[in-house]
């Protein structure tokens, strides 16, 4: 009976760890991506797993489990932790690093706003997005963009998309 009673309290204390643990990394996800939480997608900001295992004292290993199937509901809406984790893309004007989601979002909101009868080939979109203070590589611009499914300025034109 007590070894039963000790594996009980083992257990409840092992699931008590466990919830501040998740609570400590989504604290600290709030307070990284605050600007995205109160302004939107284009200020997600970049973060990475040691980011956040740095910020609460444990191990990179730990946070990835944590985030592994784990949701935060927020007014913006229900998303996987691991959403909130993107790599950053430099910014020319030598501010902070711009998150490669914002990025995702510039060139579909530049895409759509495009001449239908003249698209913007990847190199343009990289000219409009330096102009914006982001400098990106034409092979990352035609990287995001497959990954956004929106064809090539090609298959763009008028009628074809």
């Amino acid at each position: 009976m007590r070894n039963k009673l000790r594996s009980a309290f083992r257990l409840i204390k092992s699931l008590e760890e466990r919830q501040r643990t998740i609570y400590k990394v989504a604290v600290s996800i709030v307070k990284h991506q605050r600007e995205f939480l109160d302004f939107g997608i284009e200020r997600m900001r970049p973060l990475v797993l040691k980011d956040v295992a740095d910020d609460i004292g444990m191990h990179e290993s730990t946070v990835s489990r944590v985030v592994n199937n784990k949701y935060m509901h927020t007014h913006r809406g229900l998303f996987e932790l691991r959403f909130f984790f993107h790599s950053g893309i430099a910014s020319v004007h030598g501010g902070d690093n711009v998150s490669s989601l914002t990025v995702k979002e510039r060139i579909r909101k530049i895409v759509s706003a495009e001449d239908g009868k003249r698209p913007l080939s990847d190199a343009a979109i990289v000219k409009v997005l330096l102009g914006e203070g982001l400098q990106i590589a034409r092979r990352t611009v035609a990287k995001y963009r497959e990954e956004l499914k929106i064809p090539s300025s090609g298959s763009r034109k008028a009628g074809m998309f």
